[in-house]
């Protein structure tokens, strides 16, 4: 059986020798957390710029678009990168001083000299009067498809690059009255390509190059099981080791218990709390610093002799703004050793890869489970940021709460429902945390009046 490596070259390789001469009007690409997306893009960018100069991008965010201009510049300097903005967005100092990097807000400026031009979809869409042979979009699970409409006459062919498990697309408007209609701008713009061209080739990257053997099984079975993937790692070659001795308090079996296994259930006592939750939050800040006073050292392919871990190697993730503005003041004032560490939503937090990530599990300290906070997408993103070891912090009670608030989204005619279910989704999550829960003693949890 070929390895992952091999696995992953063939994958890339068969969608890359496929573009050239592809007679479709498009192609999509389906790929789990960190198995290289961004890569793909970059290659797949330099190799259509040969034959149609230059290559539209579609980024969803102008982080993204961001990141993205860094990763062509770094993997391809021979091409000309051009990064297409915003009036109201200021590209970022490293871009707008690199000499290899145009930086415009009219397209006029940046097609003749670009290899490559990258925006948002939403910048995307001003554009009216021009056209090219290919357009690559990133992160196409996320795009809407009324904009994914907006920017269909930008292009004669598309590749589809995203990855199917996480966050739906999302608007700040209510849309429940297009929700029994054909052409629901809350659809994917992969679904209304397929639903409309369903003879288009559809392609997998097999191996998550993030993820590590202990966590495949659980993001697997609870997020792809229509699209099974392994770890580009073996078990060996993650390691998180402590040299500093801890002082048996839950923080630090918790934090151990997550270095063996790569997963933590830190369990506070049943009470509702709705968003904001003080003693979760400073659970969740309290073993982050423990992570850093123990001296956590991670070992990995790209790090074999060890590295220490600093804040910027770990992530707090939850599930509404309300909640990052608390923890984040929280940490200001109680814990000046965890400047630096990324404390973010899921929405904002995708994409994102730290070698440790702590989740406020969405449903913590609830009295209801709503579809916002059932959402399968948000929890995947959550739990599949880590390279070596993810801990969840919650009340005891999601069981219950699950059982009271069973999934009951209607079922609407010629919509395909979503797999997997959000409800069912979180099931198989608490089944696996089952085995992995440390309950908090009393005496760690931070009284309410220091929040």
């Amino acid at each position: 059986m070929p390895s992952a490596q091999q696995q992953a070259e063939n994958a890339t390789r068969a969608v890359l020798e496929q573009l050239p001469t592809l007679a479709h009007r498009g192609l999509v690409v389906k790929a789990p957390p960190g198995a290289g997306k961004t890569t793909l893009v970059a290659q797949a960018a330099a190799t259509l710029t040969r034959s149609s100069s230059p290559c539209p991008v579609i980024a969803q965010t102008n982080s993204q678009a961001d990141h993205l201009v860094r990763r062509f510049t770094d993997d391809h300097p021979h091409l000309r990168i051009a990064r297409f903005t915003g009036v109201d967005h200021t590209a970022p100092h490293d871009l707008q001083a690199h000499s290899g990097i145009h930086v415009s807000t009219r397209i006029e400026d940046l097609e003749p000299t670009a290899d490559i031009i990258v925006g948002t979809a939403m910048k995307w869409a001003t554009v009216t009067d021009r056209r090219w042979p290919w357009g690559i979009i990133d992160e196409a699970y996320q795009m809407r498809s009324d904009i994914l409409l907006r920017t269909a006459h930008l292009f004669n062919q598309a590749l589809f690059v995203g990855d199917p498990g996480q966050l739906d697309p999302f608007s700040t408007v209510k849309t429940d009255r297009f929700a029994d209609m054909a052409h629901d701008p809350m659809n994917s713009a992969v679904a209304v390509a397929l639903a409309n061209n369903p003879d288009l080739p559809v392609h997998s990257l097999p191996v998550s190059w993030r993820l590590p053997p202990s966590a495949i099984p659980l993001i697997s079975e609870a997020f792809y099981p229509r699209t099974p993937f392994q770890a580009g790692s073996n078990a060996s070659d993650r390691t998180l080791t402590f040299p500093n001795a801890g002082m048996r308090t839950p923080a630090d079996r918790v934090i151990e218990h997550a270095a063996r296994t790569g997963w933590a259930l830190f369990e506070l006592p049943a009470r509702t709390t709705h968003h904001l939750d003080s003693e979760a939050f400073h659970a969740a800040l309290r073993i982050a610093e423990r992570l850093l006073i123990r001296g956590a050292t991670a070992t990995c392919e790209q790090d074999p002799g060890g590295h220490t871990l600093c804040p910027g190697d770990i992530a707090i993730g939850t599930t509404h703004r309300i909640q990052v503005d608390h923890l984040r003041a929280l940490l200001a004032r109680h814990y000046p050793r965890l400047h630096g560490i990324a404390i973010d939503t899921a929405n904002r937090l995708q994409g994102c890869e730290r070698r440790v990530t702590i989740v406020l599990h969405p449903l913590s300290g609830r009295g209801n489970a709503s579809a916002f906070h059932l959402d399968a997408g948000r929890l995947c993103v959550l739990t599949s940021r880590h390279r070596h070891a993810c801990i969840i912090v919650a009340r005891a009670g999601i069981y219950e709460l699950l059982d009271a608030h069973p999934s009951n989204d209607p079922v609407r005619p010629g919509l395909i429902p979503k797999i997997p279910d959000g409800w069912e989704a979180h099931h198989t999550v608490l089944a696996h945390l089952a085995e992995h829960t440390i309950p908090a003693a009393s005496r760690d949890v931070i009284p309410m009046c220091r929040s």
